[in-house]
């Protein structure tokens, strides 16, 4: 009998965290590692939310248990927000607040899906969707679109996959890893093809305030109002306002799906850290001028970054229209001698990068096929500027 049930034993780690952690590692053991793996902003959280916590902080009501679902003000002003950005109207009843996004996503696939249920995953996908899907006893299915496409899916392609036991579809725009964004008819499309097949869709915007270029964000909630009672949104503060480490995230779906989630989540971790909370809801009802500070920076990066990675031979990273993330094409690298190996896939290659170049970048195999490495452009300016140089010389010699 095995000691590790074949449920859990089955899934994989976070490859971003895992990158992560060994670059981290590495510096720790005083080598010059530059790690564009994580995908977590270098800034500071804004003041007025750091000030908000530490008066929640002293505040005797937050020591205590409060409700599994959220403190009602900040459900109310998730929904307010959710209402301003995504133009998709909800009660607050609607709203399930989470520990970080991650646990969104958990929450969600744990109460939609039944065992062999599918759920179409257009990939390159974040690393968590396909085993979150898993856990919930769900079939991942892959429905890839590479650069040619601009790493978009489309509806011919969507429909190719579906079958009888198709439930549900994630949609993401912004994408983590791939940056791609897809427009307003695009979106429509899609949107509709799933509510003429009676699919569920879930969708992560935590993205939602970082695209580029005029190019306009649209909620699949908000544009298709026929997907209201099949829609489910996963969000959260910590891309927007440089809160990963805070740990609030949020699920906003119809009533039946929230109170089955509540639930859930009353047994898994129960509410999320008051102090936390107080944060997120100073964050959202804040102003966005600091997140527009940010977003800048992130286009700054973006452009140089790209440029850069354009330049190196058998790489080809499309501009990449939102998040903070290039994905590059590596195809045209492998299967040539590099610092004297020859990587015949993406993960080969990074190892090589990590090894030789000291930089630290995700390989494709974690977020769909071989051929493509992520890089994370929210980090600092020399830092960037420096581990894409390490990884040109590398690559030329």
């Amino acid at each position: 009998m095995s000691r590790i049930s074949r449920r859990v034993g089955s899934i994989a780690e976070s490859a971003t965290l895992a990158v992560d952690a060994k670059a981290k590692a590495l510096k720790a053991a005083g080598r010059p590692v530059i790690g564009f793996g994580a995908g977590e902003p270098d800034f500071p959280t804004p003041e007025y939310i750091v000030d908000a916590a530490v008066e929640a902080a002293r505040d005797p009501r937050n020591h205590r248990y409060s409700p599994a679902a959220g403190l009602p003000e900040l459900r109310e002003a998730i929904a307010a927000k959710t209402l301003r950005d995504s133009g998709y109207e909800v009660a607050a009843s609607q709203v399930l607040v989470t520990n970080g996004g991650k646990q969104a996503v958990y929450n969600t696939f744990a109460t939609l899906l039944d065992p062999e249920d599918e759920v179409l995953v257009p990939a390159p996908y974040w690393t968590t969707y396909p085993e979150a899907i898993r856990l919930a006893g769900g079939v991942p299915v892959d429905v890839f679109a590479g650069p040619e496409a601009e790493y978009k899916v489309t509806v011919d392609q969507l429909e190719a996959a579906r079958t009888d036991r198709t439930k549900i579809l994630v949609f993401v725009s912004p994408s983590n890893p791939t940056g791609a964004v897809y427009s307003p008819d695009e979106v429509v499309a899609i949107g509709r093809w799933a509510a003429e097949h009676g699919l569920w869709v879930v969708t992560d915007e935590i993205y939602e305030h970082l695209v580029y270029d005029g190019v306009e964000f649209t909620s699949i909630a908000g544009a298709v109002p026929e997907l209201a009672d099949r829609v489910v949104i996963l969000n959260g503060v910590a891309k927007t306002y440089a809160m990963t480490g805070w740990r609030v995230g949020w699920m906003v779906g119809p009533q039946d799906v929230i109170k089955a989630a509540t639930n859930l989540q009353s047994h898994a971790t129960s509410n999320v850290s008051n102090v936390s909370q107080r944060a997120a809801l100073a964050a959202v009802t804040g102003s966005l001028d600091a997140v527009h500070e940010m977003r800048a920076a992130f286009d700054r990066r973006r452009r140089a970054m790209v440029s850069a990675l354009n330049e190196i031979e058998g790489f080809y990273a499309p501009t990449p229209q939102g998040a903070f993330y290039a994905y590059v094409d590596v195809r045209g690298a492998l299967g040539r001698e590099i610092g004297g190996a020859t990587p015949t896939t993406s993960a080969e290659l990074a190892a090589l990068i990590l090894e030789q170049a000291e930089v630290a970048v995700v390989p494709g195999e974690a977020f769909g096929p071989s051929g493509f490495i992520r890089l994370s452009y929210a980090l600092g300016d020399e830092d960037l500027a420096e581990g894409v140089a390490r990884i040109q010389r590398l690559l030329a010699r």
